[in-house]
């Protein structure tokens, strides 16, 4: 009979961003270690709170399933001489597997015999199994930053206080350091009546809740929600949205309760992404802004506990968020006495890079590249894009940054306005950051658009030319998210841009710095880190991975003809025409590969009907597949290819192209490689996967 197996594993508070992935790792791992111990389960389910991590195994086997091991020893010709007599090798092995010569057996392994020995493990209680198995499962669970507590060795995100394991009602006997597992659990860290005794895997939950503590997160996250919806509602708002600070706060309490707490509407006059930003990252709560988007003068916080003197808790939030805000309004006034251009000279005292100079050196080249991109790009204007780029660092100087280094760009864009500047160049201080993270929104004004393109090619030129680059799952300064901004700026605007021209012009603004690798190397290197990016990017979006192969492998500066490229081939490969391309492509590359590169070609050797036929054909058809190309029109340049599959057929039917004659042999190939090499021009369909 099948029995249930919990182990809550009691600690200290962890912190909440470790929560969601230790739980996950708890399944991961004890899924894991049952399948390598034998032992059939049913759905494994790992639930949380910061004071626990808790493991539920139902339907747990009462014993492992017996193991047929098999272990292969030399080969039988090694293990046996010609007379049938055992060798040292034989002998050996059967000694160091504890069998007789005569209990091994042989196996075939492609067409060779070998020995092997064959043991029969009987299968063990899972009685036996589970004190082990579980203190390995809980030694290995990772976390980002783990310690050590009092003499002991075991290192643990927060240290352990107590073990509960049960199989049904029988305690299983797990030790970790100087704890030993029992059926004692702790309810709620403040509201529990005490030890709680727990007398089988079912009675449980319902302790545990009886003592507040909602056990599992889904649950608790849903309440969450629910209780902050509810008190939005009753205050005339909605609440922002935020699966983060869900995830946080949920990891935060055992037991919600959420509550309504204000704050004087002078607030409101300081920008609503300073306020939300000291609400959400200073003191977990979550923002309410009314009907029409505004933010309202109040905030929900979740407390954990019940709704007990309730008043006390709100007073003591509200009296600690407004200490934030009057510091927030004082950033906010003394900040706004100078325009903002006036913060920028200063720029000349922070350091960007020791070999890179300083921020006001970054900006001088931003500004000359933002210009050469919006002229390669045709965006805005050069005036526009020289503000803008000068403007757009000047919020580091801030009061306001500096307290929330978060708010850049989305401050100096502030700053601008009310500085009389351009709208345009206001957002494109803000946009020139954009993406700032997977799934950010993309910038959308001209000037934004042409800033943050150079923003990102400085800094991944920069530090390319430096020869410092991401290794492993190291990335200090983000050129891997740069770069992938990058690829979607020039996609979802559809840029035609000669990405190779970008490189080396933002080398150039480098000069004055003494740099570690050449023009030419850091263009090579930084064009296939951006289209390795790239390539991420489209399979993320869908695209099959072989027309990705495909359009990538030919050598291409430009990201939105590579775009254009994947998409039509991936929506016509399974027209028609596309199966006559592939035929003729296939047909032609396969042969033409075993050409004398050092022959000479003599077209006019050509004898059959059938080769001169496709001869002409294929030169009359050259300038039209030149134009199709030139204009982007690919879908057009593979059906004139697979119009040539009826005179290709006629061709491959008519001769034999191996001929002894060379200079008939060079001619046919010749022929078949200026079809292969016209395929090539769109992709290398050699990768395709048919």
């Amino acid at each position: 009979m099948n029995r249930d197996l919990l182990l809550e594993i009691g600690v200290e508070e962890i912190p909440s961003a470790y929560m969601a992935q230790a739980l996950e790792d708890l399944h991961r791992l004890a899924k894991k270690n049952l399948a390598e111990s034998r032992l059939t389960h049913g759905e494994i389910k790992t639930m949380g709170t910061p004071r626990r991590l808790v493991l539920l195994i139902p339907e747990l086997a009462e014993m492992q399933s017996d193991a047929v091991i098999q272990n292969r020893g030399p080969r039988k010709s090694a293990a046996f001489d010609q007379s049938g007599n055992p060798t040292k090798a034989g002998l050996g092995f059967a000694r160091s597997q504890g069998l007789d010569i005569n209990e091994l057996t042989t196996v075939d392994v492609d067409g060779v015999e070998y020995v092997a020995a064959v043991r029969r493990e009987v299968g063990k209680a899972a009685t036996e199994i589970l004190p082990q198995l579980l203190a390995d499962i809980i030694q290995a669970i990772p976390f980002p930053r783990s310690m050590r507590w009092g003499y002991y060795q075991t290192r643990f995100a927060r240290p352990i206080r107590w073990l509960l394991c049960l199989l049904n009602e029988e305690v299983i006997p797990v030790t970790i350091e100087n704890i030993n597992s029992d059926r004692r659990t702790y309810g709620h860290r403040f509201l529990s009546r005490g030890t709680l005794e727990v007398k089988n895997v079912s009675d449980y939950f319902a302790i545990l809740e009886a003592d507040y503590v909602i056990l599992d997160q889904n649950r608790r996250s849903q309440m969450i929600w629910q209780q902050v919806k509810e008190v939005a509602r009753a205050a005339g708002g909605t609440p922002m949205e935020n699966a983060d600070l869900l995830e946080e706060v949920n990891y935060l309490v055992e037991y919600p309760t959420a509550f309504w707490g204000a704050f004087s509407p002078a607030y409101l006059d300081v920008p609503p992404e300073v306020l939300t930003t000291s609400m959400i990252e200073h003191q977990r709560y979550f923002p309410v802004f009314d009907d029409e988007g505004r933010l309202r003068p109040g905030f929900i916080g979740v407390r954990n506990g019940t709704d007990f003197d309730l008043e006390t808790v709100v007073a003591g939030n509200q009296r600690v968020l407004k200490a934030r805000l009057e510091d927030a309004l004082f950033f906010w006034r003394e900040d706004t006495k100078k325009p903002i251009e006036e913060f920028v000279p200063g720029l000349s005292n922070v350091m960007f890079h020791e070999r890179l100079g300083s921020v006001l050196d970054k900006v001088g080249r931003l500004q000359a590249l933002a210009v050469f991109c919006g002229a390669e790009a045709k965006l805005s204007s050069p005036d526009r894009l020289e503000r803008a780029a000068y403007l757009c660092k000047a919020d580091l100087l801030t009061s306001m940054v500096y307290e929330f280094p978060e708010l850049q760009g989305v401050m100096g864009r502030y700053y601008a306005i009310l500085s009389k500047e351009e709208s345009e160049v206001a957002d494109a201080i803000l946009e020139h950051y954009l993406p700032r993270f997977s799934g950010d929104r993309l910038p959308g004004s001209e000037t934004g658009i042409a800033v943050s393109l150079a923003e990102k090619l400085d800094n991944l030129v920069a530090f390319f030319a430096l020869n410092i680059k991401p290794t492993g799952s190291q990335d200090p300064y983000a050129l891997r998210r740069q770069a992938i901004g990058l690829v979607n700026i020039i996609i979802d605007r559809g840029l035609k841009l000669d990405l190779t021209r970008l490189i080396k012009r933002a080398y150039q603004g480098l000069q004055a710095f003494k740099l570690g690798n050449s023009s030419e190397q850091t263009t090579t290197e930084l064009m296939d880190f951006i289209l390795h990016r790239m390539r991420g990017v489209l399979l993320e979006k869908g695209f099959s991975y072989d027309v990705i192969d495909t359009v990538l492998a030919v050598p291409n500066p430009d990201l939105y003809d590579i775009w254009t490229r994947v998409n039509l081939i991936q929506a016509i490969r399974a027209e028609g025409f596309f199966n006559d391309m592939m035929v003729v492509f296939n047909r032609a590359h396969n042969l033409s590969r075993k050409a004398d590169a050092a022959s000479s070609v003599d077209y006019q050797s050509l004898v059959d009907d059938s080769e001169i036929a496709l001869y002409q054909q294929l030169q009359a058809l050259n300038g039209e597949f030149a134009e199709a190309l030139q204009q982007g029109q690919y879908q057009s340049a593979l059906q004139i290819i697979a119009g040539l599959r009826p005179a290709v057929d006629r061709f491959f039917e008519a001769v034999m192209v191996m001929v002894d004659d060379d200079q008939l042999r060079q001619a046919r190939l010749g022929l078949l490689g200026g079809i292969a090499r016209m395929c090539q021009q769109v992709g290398d369909f050699t990768k395709i996967v048919q």
